[in-house]
């Protein structure tokens, strides 16, 4: 049996950046916490808990004083740092380059439009950590959309300003900014700004590829991995026989009966160790002709 990891899968930039930083901080040996999950995926939160990692949410964060926390790639809102100051925590910023630059962007427009009378418009996912630190630039005066359907909820007669959550569907962008244009107002102006990752984004025809030339595609990725979701979605659309795992142990025999090439891929939350494992297994079951 040939098994194939997929080169261009695992973490991205911000991700190895985010992890990099905890591990430093924690070779120290000083005592860390992270704000929220550091990656979406249990096994490596898993193993930097083991290393003395501590995952707190917002609430444990706003009660906190006199401590070292690490922000993660997704980014924080205005708050957060203001809370640092009033509680003194040393915050080790490891928010994404690229998301850090649109929450600028975000932030600069919101404040030139001192009557706030235009619409910031962000597609993203609600509640996702990037997109709640990109709502707080306005003050949470930001309109998130989740899908190309519902920019029709949107005030045509009014200005509009459209960025995106980072790893949000290139395509489902274009959508939306072709209906804006088409339904705008005359009165009104509309900017928008592809603000796609494209080290995300360039993923999913690599991946489409990927998925196409194997017989059996096992895509190992965290349940809470929102990029996860969507690439593989991009598997499934190709090859029918392509299961989503978040472990080894995960790997049912039978998906792999009498087929001889898997390939093996994740999201940009998906550690290459993790997919290692899996090639392991795989090669405990049925062997390789590698």
């Amino acid at each position: 049996m040939v098994i194939e990891i997929d080169e261009g899968s695992g973490f991205c930039f911000g991700v190895t950046r985010a992890i990099g930083k905890a591990e430093e901080e924690l070779s120290n040996g000083k005592k860390l916490y992270c704000l929220g999950d550091i990656v979406h995926n249990g096994k490596e939160c898993s193993r930097l808990q083991q290393m003395g990692l501590e995952t707190i949410g917002h609430a444990e964060y706003n009660n906190l004083h006199d401590a070292n926390v690490l922000l993660r790639a997704h980014g924080e809102p205005p708050s957060t740092y203001q809370k640092a100051l009033e509680n003194n925590i040393h915050i080790i910023d490891a928010t994404c380059p690229v998301v850090l630059h649109l929450q600028e962007r975000i932030r600069k427009e919101y404040l030139a439009d001192t009557k706030h009378e235009k619409q910031i418009v962000i597609f993203g996912k609600n509640g996702h950590a990037e997109v709640l630190g990109l709502v707080g630039q306005t003050e949470g005066s930001a309109i998130v959309i989740e899908s190309p359907e519902e920019v029709k909820r949107l005030d045509f007669t009014r200005d509009i300003c459209l960025y995106s959550q980072t790893t949000k569907s290139l395509d489902g962008f274009r959508t939306i900014v072709e209906y804006i244009k088409e339904h705008i107002s005359e009165n009104a102006t509309f900017k928008y700004a592809d603000t796609i990752c494209r080290q995300v984004a360039n993923r999913m025809p690599h991946i489409r590829e990927f998925a196409s030339r194997h017989d059996v595609i096992l895509f190992v990725c965290g349940k809470k991995s929102s990029n996860g979701r969507v690439l593989f979605s991009q598997c499934l659309d190709v090859n029918a026989r392509s299961y989503m795992i978040d472990a080894a142990s995960e790997i049912d025999p039978d998906w792999l009966q009498n087929y001889s090439s898997v390939g093996i891929c994740g999201a940009t939350s998906t550690p290459k160790w993790l997919m290692e494992e899996c090639k392991v297994r795989i090669q405990e079951l049925f062997g390789s002709n590698e």
